[in-house]
């Protein structure tokens, strides 16, 4: 019969000594973190990140945050980089090196190549005598507060400490590049995170797709144009072309009286609403839920009352919003 309690208890605990360490680490921050931002900043390549063990897996994940937040950087692997991928640097580059002890051997040709040919190097360890830290031009220092296991073997604080300080690094750089939503996506266009910074220019129907009608049309015509278009909805413009209602299905219930009798205009819901073309996908969501509406037209602040294009909540649920 196994003790629960103990696995619980002990899983508690390390997730208070690594959550401790990260307020030792957010403390220890100061000119050398500074330094590592400015260096980077200065950079006209790249971010060549490496490390060997768990230092290597925690190296991908913080090259892949630096890349996808506005910052070019690739993962190496010490021991390839000593078989042809050291042809992989450029003297514009800056390499960011990992190792917990600062004493992996792996990395030894990669920091004398840095060193021979005046690539900047930045070394992130938590013994700042160590081999790496006494070569590196800028040092990220982690606090060596031993390891969750409580003894010593099992990489957790160290990688979690290493992983907070590479978060912190490129979300630095990120916020003084102004790295706004829009770019975000360029770098996530698929699954859920995709979806979420889509906007609505991305997902509205456009062109000869967008069911709009005048206002004098007979109710005969616009059941037609509302059914060929398929949205359930059918926009209504002045002489001018500007959007000036919407005939919903809604407005065909309480007209049923004599409705192949009437214009749009007397059929037709006024000052319909709208979103703009470059607002976010989400935010469309948002608004047809409140509002208990499917589709939206979509109007370019622009070109005021112009309906380039409409919005229905299926292409939403399509991508994975709602």
């Amino acid at each position: 019969m196994t003790d629960r309690s103990s696995f619980i208890d002990t899983a508690r605990q390390v997730v208070l000594d690594e959550a401790r360490a990260l307020d030792v680490l957010a403390e220890s921050l100061g000119d050398d973190f500074a330094e590592a931002v400015e260096l980077i900043l200065r950079t006209k390549g790249r971010v060549i990140v490496s490390g060997i063990g768990k230092s290597g897996h925690i190296g991908h994940k913080i090259a892949a945050t630096l890349a996808s937040t506005g910052t070019p950087a690739y993962f190496v692997h010490p021991a390839e980089a000593s078989h042809g991928d050291l042809g992989m640097l450029s003297g514009d580059d800056v390499v960011l090196a990992i190792s917990n002890s600062g004493e992996a051997p792996e990395l030894a040709n990669l920091l004398a190549f840095t060193r021979r040919f005046g690539i900047p190097l930045i070394g992130l360890s938590s013994k700042p005598e160590s081999s790496l830290m006494q070569q590196a031009d800028v040092h990220l220092l982690i606090p060596a507060l031993g390891e969750a296991c409580g003894f010593g073997m099992v990489p957790s604080i160290s990688t979690t400490l290493t992983l907070a300080m590479g978060d912190a690094l490129a979300i630095a750089l990120m916020k003084y590049r102004d790295f706004r939503p829009e770019n975000f996506r360029v770098f996530h266009p698929g699954g859920k995170l995709g979806a979420r910074l889509s906007r609505v220019s991305d997902l509205m129907h456009g062109g000869e797709a967008v069911p709009l009608i005048a206002a004098d049309t007979p109710m005969s015509e616009a059941l037609l144009e509302i059914s060929r278009k398929g949205f359930g909805v059918v926009g209504v413009t002045d002489d001018a072309g500007h959007l000036t209602g919407i005939v919903t299905d809604g407005d065909l219930r309480r007209h049923m009286s004599g409705l192949l009798d009437k214009t749009a205009a007397q059929v037709m819901t006024a000052n319909p609403t709208t979103i703009a073309p470059d607002s976010l996908a989400e935010e469309a969501v948002a608004i047809m839920n409140a509002r208990k509406i499917t589709s939206l037209f979509v109007v370019d602040p622009a070109e005021p009352g112009v309906a380039r294009g409409l919005l229905h909540i299926h292409d939403c649920l399509r991508v994975g919003l709602g």
